[in-house]
């Protein structure tokens, strides 16, 4: 060879399947024609992987659909290097050294400068993993915990409300709701699952060697790590809480019914605070939106668990009215131990006959959407991760009384003065009606944390090959539903030690 590189050798039934065919023609100009990305779908998923080849091609770069011979940059996702070469030796090729192998931290930096950034030893995939020098060996170290044990996936981590690192997880969560409102999915999800591990971690971060060998620490995440170790907080975060765009978004998504589209569309409209979306008379406000408006202290405000206790009485011996043998359950953060949220979830099953379909239309609430069933039955779970279900639901507004401190109610008191204080708070509260057979999932679905959610599905897709929503479990090989009567069911189904819900507040 006297040091030139052969070309991989590709077998015959990988050519006949186009390996070296070029992508079909697109109408996106190819700016960068010396870097040709290959993105590698394992532990990525379909959908996700033909987004960020879009966005790629979409800022310039020349991406190719198959692993070809043109192809100068792999890039990987939660694969380990030795996971790559793996992969790469089932795709025939024999020499991997041709290949800049890179992780997904490397093309999220790309995407945000864009333009191509130099393939610096942090975003390349190694042997081994510590690959940064050791800047002050007199420091202790943190006992009994191994940071390459840390998966990647919060459901495979007991995550519970103590959280040592709420400086950096802030700063982080502040970052992906920016990108949330700019529809950047990429970079929302890399900040939320940074802020997802760091949850997770016994102790408080206190230099960079700390988050060594951790999962989803990429460019950007360890830049705020380290300003907010040297500084004390984070001039990005600081920027984006004064960005006028970010705090308009956050004022308009706060109202009952808005949402990013619809935030946007405001500003555009050169809308900025509530106190104009109010002024401007020409603004059609759906109904919801309008009782968000009108409610809107109420509704901002936080609900205590002490208030979600009395709405759970209510709403318990309400439905019992009707179903005398159902299952109310409250679900969401309040059921992983939270002691505060900005509204109440209520899981409803009735384990006889399905009496339940005709539940929430009895005029039980002051203000309810209602969201019919659109179940079929023997339908395959959704592969979207962050997909509404298809459970029958209503969002509602809830008048809870509460008691005056002379210990009169409303109603024995409102023949006095009408213009006293009111004794009422108004309420989010959402109740869903789950089939009893799928009563299982729909628990787990709806218990959250949202990340917990997301990564519990990615798990079922990429390592077990089975499709999981908040209705079914779907093995794709042996192509069966797998029946749950209980959320441990559906771990052992997953291979998955049970987590408790007050360990998924990831």
């Amino acid at each position: 060879m006297d040091g030139i590189r052969a070309p991989a050798v590709l077998s015959q039934r990988k050519r006949q399947k186009g390996m070296h065919s070029p992508n079909p023609p697109c109408s996106y100009e190819i700016k960068f024609n010396k870097f040709v990305i290959f993105i590698m779908q394992r532990k990525m998923g379909m959908t996700r992987r033909t987004f960020l080849m879009e966005l790629a091609r979409r800022k310039g770069f020349r991406v190719e659909s198959e692993l070809s011979d043109s192809v100068t940059h792999i890039v990987a996702e939660n694969n380990s290097y030795l996971e790559v070469l793996d992969w790469l030796r089932g795709q025939a090729v024999g020499d991997s050294s041709r290949f800049e192998l890179l992780d997904i931290s490397w093309f999220t930096a790309c995407m945000e400068a864009g333009r191509p950034v130099a393939s610096e030893m942090k975003y390349r995939l190694m042997e081994q993993q510590d690959q940064f020098p050791t800047l002050n060996t007199s420091e202790p170290e943190v006992p009994s915990f191994a940071a390459n044990k840390v998966s990647q996936y919060s459901c495979q981590r007991k995550t519970t409300l103590n959280n040592f690192n709420k400086k950096f997880t802030d700063a982080f969560e502040i970052m992906a709701e920016n990108y949330e409102f700019k529809e950047n999915e990429i970079f929302c999800l890399e900040f939320l699952r940074a802020a997802s591990v760091l949850k997770f971690l016994p102790f408080p971060v206190v230099r960079m060697k700390d988050i060594w060998g951790l999962p989803c620490m990429g460019d950007q995440v360890r830049d705020i790590i380290e300003e907010i170790i040297e500084e004390g907080e984070s001039s990005r975060a600081k920027d984006v809480l004064n960005d006028e765009r970010y705090k308009s978004f956050k004022q308009f998504t706060s109202v009952f019914g808005v949402g990013v589209k619809t935030s946007e569309k405001w500003y555009r409209m050169g809308l900025r605070t509530l106190e104009e979306v109010k002024a401007e008379k020409t603004l059609k406000l759906s109904k919801m939106q309008k009782v968000g408006l009108l409610h809107y202290e109420d509704l901002v405000s936080c609900v205590s668990k002490e208030e979600a206790d009395a709405v759970g009485l209510i709403v318990k011996k309400t439905v019992c009215m009707f179903l005398p043998d159902a299952l109310v359950t409250v679900t969401g953060g309040f059921r992983r131990g939270k002691k505060i949220g900005h509204d109440i979830d209520f899981l409803i099953t009735n384990p006889g006959p399905r009496e339940d379909d005709d539940l929430l239309h009895k005029g039980l609430l002051l203000y309810c959407d209602i969201i019919e069933s659109t179940f079929v039955k023997e339908q395959l779970p959704s592969r979207k991760v962050d997909a509404m279900d298809n459970f029958q639901k209503c969002f509602a507004i809830l008048k809870l009384y509460q008691p005056r401190a002379d210990n009169r109610s409303y109603n024995a008191s409102k023949e006095f003065d009408m213009a006293e204080v009111k004794d009422w708070k108004a309420i989010r509260v959402d109740l869903v009606i789950s089939p009893f057979e799928q009563y299982a999932y729909a628990l787990l679905g709806w218990t959250g944390s949202r990340q917990f959610g997301r990564d519990l599905r990615r798990y079922a897709n990429h390592e077990k090959k089975m499709i999981l929503d908040n209705h079914a479990l779907y093995d794709k090989r042996k192509r069966i539903f797998l029946k749950a009567g209980s959320e441990e069911e559906i771990f052992a189904h997953l291979g998955l030690d049970y987590v408790e819900p007050w360990e998924r507040n990831a």
